[in-house]
């Protein structure tokens, strides 16, 4: 039977931080991917931002992943020639019930070590962005935007480069323990293979991964609610130059719909909050009332026709409608009876953000098996 150092479970842009971070540490890597190439799901259906941890618990691994992944993520867009942009956040107040918001939003920025935060009144804003509808805002200048293909396939070819196995259109069917060592079982030509060290990067699969490692996930607290966002992009000229987001919705269910800028300069809004049971990547025409009401509301003087369905991502979260905010679940399973078996679960937004961030803490698991 066939043995490895470490196998990485998915290929989107945590594991593919994961494999590029490990790469040329040990003898043996493999990916291991369901799709036919990396990225196909979470990854690449989101607002490519760059946060800067605004909205996180303090000390919470989003807030901390966050802040730190940020400036990586900079880092290597520069060393690499990776198309970003440092276009500024503006979150805003319409009116004055809303300002008081701005003002907790700025402490927790602050305790959060988030860098050149500072309100802004009427007038200020008007300089930044004269279409914005705000009373008060709060700015944070180092929120951009990035090109998360790009940055996911320079991940792919760094790992590749140093002799990482990417194993695509294999679907894992069963984890079984062995000793020291995992057998894993892929369900493409009942395949097995043994590993020292998994690394659970399935995104809206790996609640199912730890299942099938013998985890029971809703006692464990590891079961994945899906929540469907949609978006709808602008056909028209950009009225706003950097990202304008309302204040968020309580709990952090949403950040509402916003309005984000791609790399090629076009105006998109969403994503909105939509709990389903299913995938499901269709976006529903019906829904541009609501957007442009939301829109309409932080920038006046948009048209309605040039609102247009975009796409659709599929956000796992941890918690449901109404319920309390739950952090990022980064997990050495030792303590279950499984060394060897790390998990990452529940990695929403800002793992896009975190990523290289998340990358460097599992390195650090790693090593503890070796």
């Amino acid at each position: 039977m066939d043995q490895v150092d470490i196998t990485i479970i998915g290929a989107g842009v945590v594991g593919l931080a994961c494999a590029s971070a490990l790469a040329g540490k040990y003898d043996s890597i493999v990916v291991v991917e369901k799709h036919e190439r990396f990225g196909q799901e979470t990854s690449s259906r989101n607002s490519e931002v760059i946060h800067s941890g605004i909205y996180y618990t303090h000390n919470s691994l989003k807030a901390r992943l966050c802040v730190e992944g940020a400036e990586l993520l900079y880092q290597i867009c520069e060393e690499n020639a990776i198309p970003y942009k440092r276009l500024g956040k503006l979150i805003v107040a319409a009116e004055l019930a809303e300002a008081k918001t701005l003002e907790g939003l700025l402490a927790k920025g602050i305790e959060n070590n988030v860098r050149g935060l500072r309100l802004l009144e009427k007038g200020e804003i008007k300089k930044l962005e004269p279409c914005v509808n705000a009373i008060a805002a709060l700015y944070s200048p180092n929120t951009g935007i990035i090109d998360s293909h790009s940055l996911m396939k320079h991940f792919c070819l760094k790992a590749e480069d140093a002799g990482v196995l990417f194993a695509y259109s294999s679907e894992l069917e069963s984890i079984e323990k062995d000793h020291e060592y995992f057998v894993l079982g892929i369900k493409q030509e009942h395949y097995r293979f043994r590993s020292r060290v998994i690394i659970n990067c399935a995104g809206l699969s790996s609640d199912l991964i730890a299942s099938l490692a013998g985890i029971e996930i809703r006692q464990s607290g590891y079961a994945l609610r899906y929540c469907k966002g949609s978006y709808f992009s602008y056909s028209k000229q950009s009225p706003v130059r950097m990202l304008v987001y309302p204040v968020p919705h309580d709990e952090l269910v949403g950040l509402g719909v916003h309005a984000t800028l791609d790399i090629g300069g076009r105006l998109r809004f969403g994503p909105d909050a939509e709990y389903v049971d299913a995938v499901d990547y269709r976006i529903d025409p019906a829904k541009r009332d609501v957007f442009y009401c939301g829109a309409q509301r932080i920038i006046p003087g948009l048209e309605k026709d040039a609102l247009v369905p975009d796409m659709v991502g599929i956000r796992p979260k941890l918690y449901g409608p109404n319920e309390k905010v739950r952090d990022f679940i980064i997990a050495d399973e030792t303590f279950r009876g499984l060394p060897g078996l790390i998990n990452l679960i529940g990695i929403e937004s800002p793992g896009l953000t975190a990523a290289p961030a998340i990358a460097k803490m599992v390195s650090r698991i790693v090593e503890e098996f070796f």
